[in-house]
């Protein structure tokens, strides 16, 4: 299935956050996402969230610099655009507010009429495995979380689903081993796989890792998407461009989760805002993407991202159910 680019319009939509914008290059890997969802006024997301709304203006003199957050600009054609969505009307009225309600805070992604039992009622680890075939096998719809090595994957886990322990995290890097499968709702899976990258664990182990891994990711036949988790507070690692471009060059659909935003780093110390590491990053990967992926940032310490990701999924499972 194949994400179709939208017609390029002069519009621009306002948001807290600057993707950069991709250029395609034939030449280079081909990416697929889930195909294109429709956008109702009519829309009501059954999660409790608020609605994105265009940012302030606040000079730099009434805020701290640590608290910033710049204007951003994102032309409607880098939007991520759901299956069945039609943003017509925006781009022939030239009107950008309608659509700015329907874009999830922190993200490109446009909210859909799939965007519904978002909420997390119930939540259940049900079991470990090495294998792929060894995993559950209902059939329900699944997301997987993967990334490097102490990028937070439980620690997001455990805030998607709002419980401290469901997913056990560590201060040692490497600790999640196995193919970990939760029930949600009784109907759908968050799936936390083994971390790539962790320098300490043995080379056959990160290799077992890394084979089996990946063999989820072609063979999972009702894997609905990649969660892959890159971390907002440090520049792009090279591993993580590795990751991606595998991705994108077997056609894995993918959202890019930046983990840890509310770390705020200076620029006077020669650090980067993690806003800033979420643009270098996306301009190192639009090589191997034909258009721009879905991102959302993220952070466990203060739940930023928590509902979009949990819309998000909502909307990409509910299309899936029905196709």
């Amino acid at each position: 299935m194949i994400l179709t680019h939208l017609p390029k319009a002069p519009a621009l939509i306002t948001l807290p956050l600057k993707p950069k914008t991709l250029t395609h290059n034939p030449s280079l890997i081909p990416f697929r996402h889930l195909p294109i969802f429709s956008l109702f006024s009519s829309l009501t997301a059954t999660l409790t969230t608020r609605n994105p709304k265009p940012p302030k203006i606040i000079s730099s003199d009434e805020q701290d610099e640590d608290e910033e957050q710049p204007q951003i600009e994102i032309p409607i054609d880098k939007l991520f655009v759901p299956p069945e969505t039609d943003i017509s009307s925006f781009q022939s009225s030239n009107s950008s507010s309608g659509l700015n309600a329907r874009i999830l805070k922190g993200s490109n992604i446009v909210l859909s009429k799939y965007a519904t039992n978002a909420q997390v009622i119930k939540a259940e680890f049900i079991k470990s495995s090495v294998k792929t075939e060894d995993c559950p096998q209902e059939g329900l719809p699944e997301f997987s979380l993967v990334g490097r090595s102490n990028v937070g994957k439980s620690s997001l886990l455990n805030s998607l689903v709002r419980r401290k322990k469901l997913a056990l995290t560590s201060k040692k890097p490497g600790k999640t081993q196995c193919i970990n499968h939760f029930r949600i709702n009784d109907s759908w899976y968050l799936v936390d796989l083994p971390g790539y990258g962790f320098a300490a664990a043995p080379q056959e182990v990160r290799t077992d890792w890394d084979k089996f891994t990946k063999n989820y990711f072609l063979n999972r036949s009702n894997l609905v998407s990649v969660f892959l988790l890159i971390d907002a507070s440090i520049p792009a690692k090279k591993i993580d461009l590795e990751y991606a471009s595998w991705l994108g060059q077997n056609k894995i659909p993918m959202t890019l989760v930046f983990t840890k935003c509310d770390k705020r780093k200076k620029k006077k110390n020669g650090g980067k805002r993690p806003e800033e590491n979420v643009q270098d990053f996306q301009e190192l990967i639009r090589e191997f993407f034909e258009t721009v992926p879905p991102w959302i940032m993220t952070s466990s310490v203060t739940n930023q991202g928590r509902d979009e990701i949990l819309l998000h999924m909502a909307q990409l499972r509910n299309y899936w159910l029905k196709h």
